[in-house]
């Protein structure tokens, strides 16, 4: 028997699973758009889906977040639709035997760099970066990368003074055993990060320069064309 999600998305395969609940692929039965279904259970501990739904529509419009189809509620499990994407960062880079080609490496940055800046701009901190949490766009929009996963997303800045809210995080990242034998720019690049006061706003451009700079440097062509151009990783 068919299920149908939100009174028009046929549910079909499951894709995915964690301890968030599953995700299925499904069809718009109106249009035949083919997206992704996000569901948990309402009775899980920590139910997060419906928060990520309220985040997916804050910050709706920018090119590398996934567009929010619909969410709400059915029979016992809160529901999330969203863009179907292709494959994860993560994904990818098992694919390529765990290395990127320093084009790659550049070129996803950039695209990255600007996904964070864009949520920071929209005051909250995503909590969760990881290579599982950037996919690659499907067609026409292989080449670019989407941010997803906003369940752990807080907010930094008060929405009424755009104050910076307390917080603080207790991990060390010891940037220079991470980047030995690498590039200086990407030791540059964790400086910097690291040295930022509390209040201090990143200098974004700053950040792309330092890669785009390189990029130059190594004579590797057009920045933004065909990513995994010198990688394993075209799956079709």
């Amino acid at each position: 028997m068919e299920r149908i999600i939100g009174g028009k998305f046929k549910i079909g395969r499951k894709i995915g699973s964690g301890s968030f609940g599953q995700i299925y692929i499904a069809s718009n039965i109106d249009t035949s758009e083919i997206v992704a279904i996000k569901m948990e259970s309402k009775k899980t501990k920590h139910p997060q889906l419906l928060y990520e739904a309220k985040l997916y529509s804050i910050l709706q419009g920018d090119s590398g977040v996934p567009s929010l189809k619909w969410c709400g509620t059915d029979g016992d499990n809160n529901v999330l639709v969203i863009d179907l994407l292709g494959r994860s960062l993560e994904d990818l880079f098992v694919y390529c035997g765990r290395k990127f080609s320093l084009k790659t490496v550049l070129m996803l940055a950039d695209q990255m760099l600007t996904r964070i800046e864009y949520l920071h701009s929209k005051g909250f901190l995503h909590r969760d970066i990881k290579p599982d949490n950037f996919l690659m766009g499907l067609g026409k929009k292989s080449n670019q990368v989407y941010i997803i996963d906003f369940g752990l997303a807080k907010r930094y800045r008060d929405p009424n003074t755009n104050k910076h809210i307390p917080y603080r995080s207790s991990s060390v990242l010891c940037y220079k055993m991470l980047c030995k034998s690498y590039p200086v720019e990407f030791a540059t690049y964790f400086h910097y990060c690291q040295s930022l006061t509390f209040d201090q706003h990143p200098d974004y451009g700053y950040l792309k320069r330092l890669f785009r700079d390189l990029f130059k440097q190594n004579g590797i062509g057009c920045l933004f064309y065909r990513i995994f151009e010198n990688d394993n990783s075209h799956i079709r």
